[in-house]
């Protein structure tokens, strides 16, 4: 028997309607697409500051002084 629970109360899937079903599948395709996504974002702003620290070496190497900001 599965259950989820909802505002401290615990339901039985298997008895839930087909539209209450839908729902939850539904909900849980979200909740694991964002969790997908906040992972993503995640990844890509640890990337962009490795690629400003980059851009800021290199601009340090041409004599670009150290007034840079991103």
């Amino acid at each position: 028997m599965q259950t989820i629970k909802i505002d401290d109360k615990e339901y039985d899937v298997a008895t839930l309607s087909d539209e209450a079903k839908n729902q939850l599948a539904s909900i849980q395709f979200v909740d694991s697409e964002l969790a997908r996504l906040q992972a993503k974002a995640a990844a890509l702003q640890t990337a962009r500051m490795a690629y400003s620290k980059a851009l800021q070496a290199a601009l340090t190497t041409i004599g670009g002084g150290d007034t840079l900001k991103l």
